[in-house]
C-alpha cells in the first residue's frame, strides 16, 4: 500500500508552524489542508486531550464566525499525534496567506475567558474533558514562539 502524503514528511526536522499539507480537488474547487503544528514532533511533549478539545471548540467557533473565512472553513480539528491541528479551507492557498487568520484565531483562544462554547452535555459528546487555562497557555506559547516571529522555515515542510 502507498504511504499517504502526511507520513512522508520528515517529522524529525519538523518545526512548529503553518504548512500546506495537501491540496485536493472536488470538481473545480480546490481544498487546501493546513498542518498547524504547535509542538516539535518527537522532541516536545504532546498536548493532552482536554486542552486539545478546548482549542478545537474555541478555534472552530472563531473560524466559523470569521467574516472573511467562515464560508471557506471546511474543517478544524486535532491531529491524532496531538502535536497540532488540521484546517481545511475551500480555495487555493499557501501558508503565508493564512498567517493573519491563524494569529487572530490563537489570540482569541489565548484571551478567551468564561464558558467554552459547546461545552454542555447536549452539545458535545465529552463536554467534561476541557482545560481552558492550559488551552490559553498553549495558544500563547504558539503565538510567542512561532506565529509572531514566523519565517519561511515555519511555512514550508523540511526537505
Amino acid at each position: 500500500m502507498k504511504k499517504i502524503a502526511s507520513f512522508t514528511v520528515n517529522h524529525l526536522d519538523l518545526l512548529p508552524g503553518i504548512y500546506v499539507s495537501r491540496k485536493d480537488y472536488v470538481g473545480q474547487e480546490v481544498l487546501t489542508t493546513f498542518d498547524l503544528r504547535m509542538t516539535a514532533p518527537n522532541k516536545e511533549p504532546v498536548m493532552n486531550t482536554a486542552e486539545i478539545h478546548t482549542i478545537e471548540h474555541l478555534g472552530a467557533t472563531y473560524l466559523r464566525n470569521n467574516a472573511a473565512y467562515k464560508d471557506k472553513v471546511i474543517y478544524f480539528g486535532p491531529m491524532g499525534c496531538r502535536t497540532g491541528f488540521y484546517l481545511i479551507l475551500a480555495g487555493d492557498f499557501i501558508s503565508s496567506d493564512i498567517v493573519p487568520l491563524i494569529t487572530a484565531t490563537f489570540e482569541f483562544i489565548r484571551d478567551f475567558k468564561g464558558e467554552v462554547p459547546g461545552a454542555h452535555p447536549k452539545d458535545c459528546g465529552n463536554y467534561l474533558d476541557m482545560n481552558l487555562p492550559m488551552a490559553n497557555y498553549l495558544a500563547n506559547r504558539y503565538l510567542e514562539h512561532t506565529l509572531y516571529k514566523i519565517t519561511d522555515e515555519n511555512l514550508h515542510y523540511p526537505q
